[in-house]
């Protein structure tokens, strides 16, 4: 990747494509699991969306796989898409603008606490 695809973003945009392209290929109950999963990881995303790159790489080419296994949604990620989105981000060290949001309070609260108790 050179610097004016880091600034333009236009790697992301070429990978994204091949991304939904691959996932034209999946049966309509992958398709939607696909879906589910982009909008239940989005929360994990930095600004540009470049962390969750690999992550959604996995997670199609898990949707791929079982499909070409003929398992089903169902037997892959259960009922909770959310909680599997979860822990996919987090096991990947991914976090979210909550947590991030979440530990600027803290130190702020902390530093307020300690101003006070001073």
């Amino acid at each position: 990747m050179n610097f004016w695809e880091t600034i333009t973003g236009s790697d992301l945009t070429r990978e994204w494509k091949a991304f939904e392209a691959r996932a034209e290929a999946l049966p309509p109950d992958h398709r939607e699991a696909w879906e589910q999963i982009k909008v239940h990881l989005s929360p994990y995303s930095d600004f540009t969306g470049r962390n969750l790159m690999p992550i959604l790489d996995g997670a199609l080419g898990l949707l791929e796989e079982t499909s070409a296994d003929g398992q089903s949604i169902q037997e892959v990620l259960g009922d909770d898409v959310q909680g599997f989105c979860a822990a996919l981000a987090g096991g990947e060290g991914a976090r979210g603008y909550r947590d991030r949001w979440r530990e600027q309070l803290n130190r702020n609260v902390a530093r307020k606490l300690g101003q006070l108790g001073g």
